[in-house]
This record gives structure tokens, C-alpha cells and sequence, in this order.
């Protein structure tokens, strides 16, 4: 009676250790893989610590359901070859700025920063609420791709230089990373634009490749050491008021997904937009001081007339832009008509108050 009693328990235990064993094989099988190659060195402030954040949110939400593990630029793909590594399913998701892919589509741009356009909150009122996302879903379509907003810097500096800028005429000549419509703008001032993945950007300023570069603001500045390179730090950042950086997403993975991954992973992008701005607004206050206290670094304001007439070439350089093509005057005349609407609210607003305090 004993050994039958016995016979039946391992025979229960075999069963119940059995049944464990493919309940965890079953959990296994159920756990999608995603990876997220990024246009940033991997973990740069900021930016490439937003994109881990954005993996870390979305394989929380999901309940460990969807694991997302990022690449920094070069591990899987380099910076600029992002857009085609998710645009083909080598990954699943990506994290950069639109600007970069003007060579796909000349209106990428408008969906990352126009010069004297949009700051950040007017950035995200026109694509939350002012047609800009169905317009940018409507470019990247083409591609196989699911744009979303993935953070926002605010308003950035015009950038470091080797030499002061007195005059607009000191900008002709001048080699300046910068990319985007902005690059174009200082191309028409007389200057000559060059794009540079940020990893080469310290020592492309160091050696003398470029005599000036614009990156973010003093957050990531200070992490790349530009002091080290370069004396003259000027402000405003014309060419990028309020740069919304960007997670795109393989179309075919992200209908693949149930919907309720579907929904965590396009809400994880807005909740991580809205985290990099507060992030920066506390982050570039205490970068600033330390550049200006510690490094004794010259922080200046541009000269008018070189703004004045930055803003000039740079209206003919945003509608020159929109008449290549349909899709690019479409997006041109809704971020225009929006930017023109929304200025009048905030010069009440934003701008009075700012005034007054």
C-alpha cells in the first residue's frame, strides 16, 4: 500500500514539475523581443538616457510582455542608416531626430525643428492637437513607419564657436556642423554646413575640421566637453526652437502587437516626450552655471543683425523647401498657418508674463 502511495506521488510530482516546466517554456515563447537602435552615442544624457527610458517604461507597462533592449549608434547600425534599419524590420523601433532623413522626404523636416518655428509646447499643441501627427503618420507611411513624438529639448543654443560673431559677415566662410533647414539657412548666409553624428563632433571642433558646431543646449554640452574645444558660446537658437526628437516604429511589428501593446508602446512615446522637457529645463540651468562659473566660458547673444537676417533667409529657405513637392507643402501650410495662430496667443501669454516677471 505504501509503495503504491509513494508510486502515485512522484507520478503527481512528475506531472506538477512537468506542468511548471511548460508553463515557464509557454511564458518564454510568450515574451516579444523588440530592439531600439538610436542616432546617439549609447547613454548620452538626455538623449540616449530618454531612449532607455522609453525601452524601461514600455516592457514595464507591458508586465515584462514586450522587452525592448537599445542600441546605440554603431552597435547595430550607424547614426544615420537608423530610419533604413527600421524602415526594413532590422529593428523594431528607433530613436533620432526627423531632420536627419530629409534625403527620404524633404517634410521630415517640419516634424523636428524649423528655424524660428514652434517651441516645444507650441510643437506638441500642433501635433497633439493641430493635425501635425496625422501629417507626419501620413510621411513616413510610405516607409513602412509609425512616427510618434519621443521628447522635446526646448529652445537650444546657437552653439559654440571658435571666434566671435560680431556681425552677420562673420558667418561667411564659417564650417559649421548643423543639420536641417538650419544648415541650409547658413549656407545661404555664406556659411558651410556640415553633418556630423554627434560622436564625431568633439574632435572634428578640436582639431579645426569645423569652426563652430550647434548640438542641444548646455545639458549635453557639457557632457561632450565643447568648452574644451571651443571659447564662444552664443544664444538663441534660431535654427531649433523647440526640437522634438522622434521613436519610429516598424509598422509591420507594431500590428503584429495586440492592442494593448500596441496602445502602451504609442503612450510610452508621450509620457517620455513630456519627461525629456522637464528633464531639460532642470538639467540646462545647472549645466549653464557650471560652464559659466567653472569652465569660464563666454555665453553671448547673437548680434541683431545676424538674427535679422538669419530670419529672412530662413522664411525663403522653409517655403523653397515646401514647393519641391505636394506632401511638403501640405505640411508646410499646416505648420505655418499653426505657428502664425499660436503666436498671437502666446506673445499674451507665455510672452507677457515672461516680460513682467
Amino acid at each position: 500500500m505504501k509503495r503504491r502511495q509513494l508510486i502515485k506521488s512522484l507520478a503527481a510530482s512528475g506531472l506538477l514539475l512537468t506542468s511548471a516546466t511548460s508553463s515557464l517554456k509557454a511564458k518564454a515563447k510568450s515574451v516579444i523581443k523588440w530592439k531600439m537602435v538610436t542616432t546617439w552615442p549609447k547613454n548620452f544624457p538626455g538623449l540616449g538616457t530618454s531612449a532607455n527610458e522609453l525601452a524601461e517604461l514600455i516592457t514595464q507597462m507591458s508586465g515584462g510582455r514586450l522587452e525592448v533592449k537599445v542600441y546605440g549608434a554603431g552597435e547595430v547600425v550607424p547614426a544615420f542608416e537608423v530610419f533604413d534599419a527600421v524602415s526594413r524590420g532590422t529593428a523594431q523601433m528607433g530613436h533620432g531626430a526627423a531632420y536627419y532623413w530629409k534625403g527620404k522626404s524633404e517634410a521630415a523636416q517640419f516634424f523636428s525643428a524649423v528655424p524660428f518655428g514652434l517651441t516645444a509646447q507650441e510643437m506638441n499643441g500642433w501635433l497633439y492637437s493641430g493635425g501635425g501627427m496625422e501629417l507626419w503618420q501620413e510621411v513616413y507611411a510610405p516607409f513602412g513607419l509609425v512616427p510618434a513624438a519621443g521628447g522635446n529639448t526646448g529652445v537650444q543654443m546657437a552653439g559654440w564657436f571658435n571666434k566671435k560673431i560680431n556681425s552677420v559677415d562673420d558667418l561667411k566662410g564659417l564650417k559649421m556642423r548643423i543639420p536641417g533647414l538650419g544648415g541650409e539657412v547658413l549656407k545661404r548666409a555664406g556659411g558651410t554646413p556640415v553633418s556630423l553624428p554627434g560622436g564625431e563632433i568633439f574632435t572634428s571642433l578640436k582639431s579645426g575640421t569645423i569652426d563652430a558646431t550647434e548640438w542641444v543646449g548646455p545639458y549635453n554640452d557639457l557632457a561632450f566637453g565643447l568648452h574644451k574645444a571651443a571659447k564662444y558660446y552664443y544664444y538663441p537658437g534660431w535654427h531649433e526652437p523647440g526640437t522634438t526628437l522622434e521613436a519610429m516604429i516598424n509598422k509591420q511589428a507594431l500590428e503584429a502587437l495586440p492592442a494593448d501593446l500596441q496602445s502602451i508602446v504609442l503612450n510610452a512615446c508621450k509620457v517620455v516626450n513630456q519627461q525629456m522637457t522637464a528633464d531639460y529645463t532642470t538639467q540646462n540651468h545647472q549645466a549653464l552655471q557650471t560652464l559659466k562659473n567653472k569652465h569660464q566660458v563666454d555665453v553671448l547673444k547673437l548680434p541683431d543683425d545676424a538674427l535679422q537676417t538669419l530670419k529672412a533667409l530662413s522664411d525663403e529657405v522653409v517655403a523653397e523647401v515646401a514647393g519641391k513637392d505636394k506632401l511638403s507643402q501640405k505640411v508646410y501650410e499646416s505648420f505655418i498657418a499653426y505657428r502664425d495662430q499660436v503666436a498671437q496667443w502666446t506673445e499674451v501669454s507665455e510672452l507677457s508674463y515672461l516680460q513682467s516677471r
